[in-house]
């Protein structure tokens, strides 16, 4: 297995290639108390404080801190139902009182919508930790890029170059702290997530953020395309400022067109 010196060097690269304005953030899963780091932050057992998950994600990736996120500690609704840290089925009352503020018209469709809700199985983790990939002393479960569209770019064409298929995912307006965590645990696929209201109002997000989410597993592949399309390969050096027909072209555009008898620049 992969160790954690092994992941902050990964972590290491990421900043190297990329250039992100904050840290890469690890996410491990906790099924016992026991698998803490030493030094973590316990926010309501250390400070008798409470953050919403996207304010953990925030202190790890901007402050370089290490919190351990269990039941206690959570200052929002959302993650205590998708990471399986509070009841939650149909015949709960706390799923008739999120259905009622959801913000779906229709009684059925919401209802159809909380089923389908990602969540992890209730009572398997105790919790999670964060912290900055270069600075973790565990091996993670996945890994959050906060990015701009230009560096979105880089990893995309990264992805691409290594696997062949394009990452694909669905959006929502909010609950970021979920979609850009369980479904990736789940099925160990990249996703792409903007960050919600929340996250800009509670936890310093800026609005041109993406997040990219890669499966701890899946690092050495992401860093290998990066090795290739990382550091701006994919970027413009500067943006247009007008409209300029027949327009400077890559060789292999000229190639195409004479193949194909059309027009072509001399």
């Amino acid at each position: 297995m992969t160790s954690p010196e092994a992941y902050r060097q990964y972590g290491r690269e990421l900043d190297n290639l990329l250039q992100p304005q904050s840290y890469p953030v690890a996410i491990k899963l906790l099924t016992e108390e026991k698998e803490i780091p030493q030094g973590a932050i316990r926010p309501k057992k250390d400070q008798g404080v409470h953050y919403s998950l996207c304010q953990a994600i925030a202190k790890a990736r901007f402050g370089g801190e290490t919190v351990a996120m269990l039941t206690e500690d959570h200052w929002c609704w959302a993650p205590l139902v998708s990471f399986g840290l509070v009841e939650f089925h149909e015949n709960h009352e706390s799923f008739q009182l999120i259905a009622k503020y959801l913000g779906i018209a229709d009684e059925e469709a919401t209802k159809d919508f909380l089923r389908r809700f990602p969540r992890l199985e209730y009572g398997k983790y105790t919790g999670l930790v964060v912290a900055p990939l270069i600075k973790a002393e565990f091996v993670p479960d996945l890994v959050l890029l906060y990015v701009n569209h230009a560096q979105l770019r880089d990893i995309l064409m990264s992805v691409k170059f290594k696997t062949g298929e394009l990452v694909t995912s669905q959006f929502d307006a909010i609950d970021s702290c979920v979609y850009s965590t369980i479904p990736v645990i789940k099925n160990g696929e990249y996703r792409i997530t903007f960050p919600d209201p929340g996250e800009v109002e509670r936890a310093l997000a800026k609005d041109e953020e993406v997040i990219f989410s890669a499966p701890a597993q899946r690092l050495e592949e992401l860093l290998a395309g990066l090795s290739v399309f990382g550091g701006g390969k994919m970027r413009f050096a500067e943006p247009a400022t007008e409209i300029e027909p027949d327009h400077p072209r890559p060789e292999f555009y000229r190639q195409l067109f004479r193949a194909w008898h059309l027009d072509v620049e001399e």
